[in-house]
């Protein structure tokens, strides 16, 4: 499954992402994020507009805004248990 379809409130890893497809620059601020594979996450909130942009995304002990396009791109395992 990808990030943007991970529920609200489970905790996953991401196991890989589709580096080309992000702006360059894009991919580096993630990467500065923590969001790389390996990385544990989880989805905080979903914005309530169209296409549900932006996603607030917890790494570790931080919580990030991403796009949702931009969490399409991670490939995530979700962890056992069912919180975050």
């Amino acid at each position: 499954m990808t990030l943007d379809v991970l529920p609200i409130g489970h905790s996953a890893r991401i196991v890989a992402v589709d580096w080309p497809a992000l702006v360059p620059e894009e991919g580096r601020r993630l990467r500065a994020l923590g969001l790389e594979e390996g990385a544990r996450v989880a989805v905080s909130h979903r914005g309530v507009l169209w296409g549900k942009d932006p996603m607030a995304i917890t790494v570790g002990r931080m919580t990030v805004a991403v796009r949702r396009a931009h969490a399409a791109a991670m490939k995530v395992e979700m962890l056992q248990g069912a919180g975050a």
